[in-house]
């Protein structure tokens, strides 16, 4: 059985963070495995309290699970604080980890303003060059590109730009845009590694021919109740790698995974509910 490990906050309604990761991977034939970052009180209607995880702490969650059962793949969610982000990184770099998903968190759950940049610049500097795919959404992209994206062709070149940087492949989702056809969600993804193959080209006329990037769409779902997808892709991604396929087919079986989860038609709590994770497979 293949193993994939979820490092992220837990939950407690279940739709999100560590219980969404594990259901997933439940759905995928996969071993599931968790270290807690940070808990949280929270339901379908809002986040009422956050209680982060100490990053010695995290680190000891780490250890116990690498030297025992190490991982095919890992998803990175929620990290609350540099403490806990250096931890991470030090153990993906001492056990050389491989199969790296990361779905950044960029807004502030703890500590000052300066703390929360700080973080941000660590996440940026030092954890996305040790990841295989990040999946930023569109107000994420911009943030870490410094850069709005208002069309397909921003998205194309945030992508681009993002990956040659920082090293990683990138997807970026699209349920945010402005751009496209009101009933479809197009995701743009860039693999590491195609600045060589199309290394002789003009970035302009790469834009412009779309051979480098790979746009993924689907169908629009008429149902709000989409709380967790993007913990939800994350993990499913990881899964797929975890079971050997390669970046565009893993992140394209996951993308088909989601909208059978938004599909199925879940409807629980009185806000924005959670999606069916394993009766959809």
């Amino acid at each position: 059985m293949k193993t994939v490990l979820t490092i992220a906050g837990s939950d407690s309604s279940g739709g999100a963070g560590i219980q969404a990761d594990l259901k997933t991977m439940s759905a995928h034939g996969v071993y599931g495995m968790s270290v807690i970052t940070a808990l949280t009180a929270q339901n379908t209607l809002g986040v009422r309290d956050i209680c982060p995880v100490s990053g010695s702490f995290v680190r000891k969650q780490l250890d116990a699970v690498m030297e025992d059962i190490f991982p095919d793949a890992i998803k990175i969610g929620m990290l609350p604080d540099i403490d806990v982000m250096e931890e991470v990184a030090a153990v993906l770099k001492k056990y050389k980890a491989e199969n790296v998903v990361l779905d950044p968190v960029l807004s502030s759950t703890s500590g000052t303003e300066l703390s929360a940049q700080e973080a941000r610049e660590f996440l940026l500097n030092e954890l996305f060059p040790l990841c295989s795919i990040v999946t930023p959404n569109i107000p994420e992209a911009e943030i870490i590109n410094k850069t709005k994206i208002e069309s397909s062709l921003d998205a194309e070149r945030n992508c681009k730009e993002i990956s040659e940087k920082y090293g990683c492949s990138v997807l970026i989702k699209g349920g945010h845009s402005t751009y496209t056809a009101d009933n479809k969600v197009s995701d743009c993804f860039y693999i590491a590694g195609n600045k060589e193959k199309y290394k002789d080209k003009e970035l302009d006329k790469i834009i412009s021919d779309n051979e480098e990037f790979i746009w993924i769409s689907s169908e629009k779902i008429d149902n709000p109740n989409t709380h967790g997808t993007g913990c939800t892709l994350s993990s499913a991604i990881a899964c797929n790698l975890a079971l050997g396929y390669e970046a565009e087919p893993a992140v394209r079986n996951a993308k088909k995974y989601v909208s059978s989860c938004i599909a199925a038609g879940l409807k629980l709590g009185q806000g924005r509910g959670p999606m069916e994770h394993v009766r959809v497979r």
